[in-house]
């Protein structure tokens, strides 16, 4: 198992239950959670990262399972990684979920790679 995959599931819950359009795509590992085709909201291994935006980002570190995103070695400031500690209770997966929600209008999608000979 590369990632959590009852983390997924209520993620996904959650997703469905607010209405979003969303499709989850395998990736780093783990698998991302497409919402608008950016990425919102992804796990790998255990941990849930989750996209909440720059304005978010210092407050968030404070709480209690809320730690940088350093997947590559180098902070990504904007990106959270959460510990079982910050999602345990359904309440608290939907304040994570609402976060990166509430960001996704205004991220920016990736630029997409075309193949070798299109």
């Amino acid at each position: 198992m590369a990632y959590n995959e009852f983390i997924a599931d209520r993620i996904s819950q959650v997703l469905h239950e607010k209405k979003v359009n969303f499709y989850p795509k395998k990736m780093f590992g783990g698998v991302c959670f497409m919402v608008d085709e950016k990425m919102c909201l992804g796990i790998v291994k255990d941990e849930v990262m989750a996209r909440i935006g720059p304005e978010k980002y210092e407050e968030s570190l404070l709480k209690d399972g809320c730690s940088e995103m350093n997947f590559t070695g180098r902070p990504m400031k904007g990106y959270v990684f959460l510990t079982d500690d910050a999602i345990d209770l359904d309440s608290d997966l939907e304040y994570w979920v609402q976060l990166a929600l509430d960001f996704n209008p205004l991220a920016k999608a990736s630029k997409k790679r075309t193949k070798k000979g299109e």
